[in-house]
């Protein structure tokens, strides 16, 4: 009897420890095999895309999504540049690496106005310089990076057409990373606006050549010589600027057609046609003081990034010591002698009051220096390579670019892509 109990005791003692042989075997398996998992599905030198996070969306919240974005479809974090270093002072690098930053043939939505090489100009350097500061480094442009910032969101680019030239410019520098059918552009009255679908994302310009209203807000008709001003009044175009996340505001070039600018006596709603005649800098003040004060009551900082341009130069021949050319037409390579800024004929009294108005405001506004840089950039204007009133030139307009030459607008891929460079690097930064 105590023989047979000591023997379902013994074997209850080894199928006991069988089993729990078994379960730590078991577990340990199972510890194994989450590690295995780990390491194979996360190791350290992989850096989570937005779309493979293992949270919830909604329970993410934007500090955690900025930092996923940051490293998109990247190797490398980026690198941004110190704050105490002059983004805009520096010289133009010959780069054939990483120039252009996407080919003309291969952005659809570029018109025949900025397709120098589809319109016949030979050489290609133009595309190929690249913008490098004195004291840091512009970081890559990433335009996958870019989307993620942008997701849900409005970029829009209100001015003239330099500003419509900056804002062509982006459409190709995003696209790239967009598959076909899944992009669009469209035109609706002052609005032109490229749409990003699987980011919820649109690119857009908006026309208001004096920001303020005028004779010349028509999108389609406005080469007006007689062009007249309500420095007062910008409601009307204001009401389209609400609740966009990043505005780009530019005025310069329309203000260079005469020395006074003509100011209405009353409102184009009304009927008015008399107009007193100003100062350039006197009317150019009351207009910015006019959106300052739009800007400051109507933006939120919270929501909205605010950025104004300063002047895109005409390029007449004044100061790069070429007696052939009175002009841009046949320019092929930059003003490389940066020691001071060349003299091509720049109202620099209008930088100066947009700066004291910026200044002045209660709303941060970043401040795009554009002006200096682009003054080098003798060889990079659509030049005869262009459309006038609808068509292209002419090959006798062609040979006579000192009549025919636009020394105003820029050839796409070129300098605009290196404004956006600085409004990327502003955008991303932010976060």
């Amino acid at each position: 009897m105590y023989n047979r109990k000591n023997n379902h005791l013994s074997v209850s003692i080894l199928l006991l420890s069988v089993l729990l042989i078994g379960i730590i075997v078991y577990d340990e398996d199972i510890i194994l095999k989450s590690l295995t998992q780990f390491q194979f599905s996360t190791p350290k030198s992989q850096k989570i895309q937005p779309h493979e996070n293992p949270l919830p969306e909604s329970n993410i919240n934007e500090q955690q999504s900025s930092k996923l974005s940051a490293t998109v479809g990247d190797d490398d974090d980026v690198e941004f540049p110190p704050e105490s270093c002059d983004i805009f002072d520096g010289n133009w690098v010959y780069d054939d690496l990483t120039r252009p930053l996407y080919k003309e043939e291969e952005c659809e939505f570029l018109t025949e106005q900025v397709t120098c090489m589809k319109n016949g100009r030979q050489e290609s350097m133009y595309q190929k310089w690249r913008w490098q500061p004195k004291d840091c480094n512009l970081p890559k442009f990433r335009g996958k990076l870019f989307a993620e910032k942008l997701k849900n969101k409005r970029l829009m680019f209100v001015g003239d057409s330099l500003n419509r030239n900056q804002w062509e410019s982006m459409v190709c520098m995003v696209q790239s990373v967009v598959s076909s059918g899944r992009k669009s552009l469209i035109r609706i009255g002052s609005f032109s606006i490229f749409r990003i679908e699987d980011y919820n994302v649109t690119v857009e310009f908006y026309w208001a050549p004096f920001l303020v209203e005028s004779n010349s807000d028509n999108p389609k008709i406005h080469s007006i010589l007689d062009r007249i001003i309500m420095p007062e009044s910008i409601n009307n175009h204001g009401l389209n600027w609400k609740n966009v996340d990043y505005l780009v505001f530019n005025t310069y070039i329309w203000w260079m057609n005469t020395r006074n600018m003509k100011v209405l006596k009353g409102s184009f709603d009304e009927g008015a046609t008399d107009y007193d005649e100003v100062e350039r800098p006197i009317a150019y003040a009351r207009v910015l003081k006019t959106w300052a004060e739009w800007v400051d009551k109507n933006i939120n900082p919270n929501h909205t990034m605010v950025f104004f341009n300063s002047m895109s130069p005409i390029h007449m021949n004044l100061d790069w010591n070429n007696p052939y050319d009175t002009n841009c037409g046949k320019e092929t390579s930059p003003i490389l002698n940066v020691s001071m800024p060349p003299d091509v004929g720049t109202d620099r009294r209008l930088s100066m009051i947009a700066t004291d108005v910026i200044q002045s405001m209660q709303l941060p506004v970043h401040f795009i220096n554009i002006t200096t840089l682009s003054e080098y950039r003798k060889d990079a204007h659509t030049s005869v390579y262009t459309i006038r009133q609808g068509k292209l030139l002419t090959a006798d307009q062609k040979a006579n670019p000192n009549i025919y030459a636009d020394c105003i607008h820029w050839c796409l891929p070129g300098v605009p892509d290196t404004w956006n460079e600085f409004l990327y690097t502003r955008i991303i930064s932010h976060s």
